[in-house]
C-alpha cells in the first residue's frame, strides 16, 4: 500500500518543477545527516531553521501539484463516461477522427480539446462561442488556413463544440523537446491542469499527437486515434498504441474476458 501511494505521488510529480525541488530537499536531508553525525551545533541550528522555513513554504511552492492531486481524488473515477450509448460514442469519435485524419493529410494545424469531468469554462470564455453539434465539416472549416479561428483551440463537451479560437495555457515543463511548437505546448499545458484529452495536428509534418496528464503520444493514425478516444470516453481499459502486441501475449482466458 505504501509503495502504491509513493508510486502515485511520483507519477503525479514526474515532469514538473516539483522534481527539482525534491532533489533539493534530498540534498538538504543528506547535509543534515552529515552535520548531526559530525556534531556541529552551529550548522545544526542553522539547518533546523532552514527546515522550519521549508515546511512553511512547501504548501505554497507545491500548490499546483497539490491542486492536481486533490482534483483527481475529488473526481473519484479517473475516466467518467462522456456519452451514453455505444452508437452515439462511435458516431462522435468517427466525426472527430475523420476530421483529424483529413487535417493531417492536408497538413493543417489543429488543436482539439475534449472536455471530460474537469470544467474548462475559463478557457471557453477566451474563444468564440459556437455551441454547435460536433461534425467533421465544422472542424475542417474552423482549421482552414486564413480563417479567423484556425490558430486557437476548439473545445468539445459531449456532442457539442462549445467554442473555437480558444487560448490554452502553455506547459512550463522544461523536459519537453525544444522542437515542439506552441500547439503542442498548449495541449500539454492544458492536460497538466485538467483531465481533458487534447488532439494536436502538426502543421509542419501532419503528425497526429494526443496530450493526456502532461504527456504526449505521437505518430497516431486514424485507427489508433479511434481506439484511444473510445477507450478514454467510454471508460474502457487503458489504451495501448499497438494493441495486437498485447493480445499476442494474452492467454485464451484473458482474451475471452477482454472481449466480454
Amino acid at each position: 500500500m505504501i509503495l502504491l501511494i509513493v508510486y502515485k505521488i511520483f507519477t503525479t510529480l514526474r515532469g514538473t518543477r516539483a522534481v527539482a525541488l525534491l532533489k533539493g530537499l534530498a540534498v538538504l536531508a543528506a547535509l543534515t545527516a552529515v552535520v548531526e553525525l559530525l556534531e556541529l551545533p552551529i550548522l545544526e541550528w542553522m539547518l533546523d531553521k532552514v527546515w522550519t522555513m521549508a515546511f512553511v513554504a512547501l504548501p505554497v511552492i507545491f500548490w499546483p501539484e497539490l491542486r492536481s492531486m486533490l482534483e483527481k481524488l475529488g473526481r473519484g473515477r479517473p475516466f467518467g463516461r462522456l456519452v451514453q450509448g455505444n452508437v452515439q460514442l462511435k458516431a462522435l469519435v468517427g466525426e472527430i477522427t475523420g476530421a483529424v485524419e483529413t487535417l493531417s493529410r492536408d497538413r493543417l494545424g489543429a488543436l482539439i480539446v475534449i472536455e471530460r469531468e474537469v470544467g474548462l469554462r475559463e478557457y471557453v470564455d477566451t474563444g468564440t462561442k459556437l455551441d454547435a453539434l460536433v461534425s467533421r465539416a465544422l472542424l475542417l472549416q474552423v482549421f482552414q488556413k486564413n480563417t479567423p479561428l484556425h490558430d486557437g483551440a476548439v473545445i468539445i463537451k459531449g456532442h457539442r463544440v462549445l467554442a473555437a479560437g480558444c487560448y490554452l495555457p502553455l506547459s512550463r515543463n522544461k523536459e519537453l523537446s525544444r522542437e515542439l511548437g506552441t500547439r503542442h505546448r498548449a495541449g500539454v499545458g492544458l492536460s497538466e491542469q485538467s483531465d481533458a484529452v487534447v488532439l494536436i495536428v502538426s502543421e509542419e509534418t501532419g503528425t497526429i499527437s494526443v496530450a493526456e496528464e502532461g504527456a504526449l503520444t505521437h505518430y497516431l493514425d486514424a485507427g489508433a486515434l479511434t481506439a484511444l478516444l473510445e477507450a478514454r470516453l467510454a471508460n474502457e481499459p487503458p489504451f495501448h498504441p499497438f494493441p495486437w502486441r498485447v493480445w499476442e501475449r494474452e492467454t485464451p482466458v484473458a482474451a475471452k474476458r477482454r472481449r466480454m
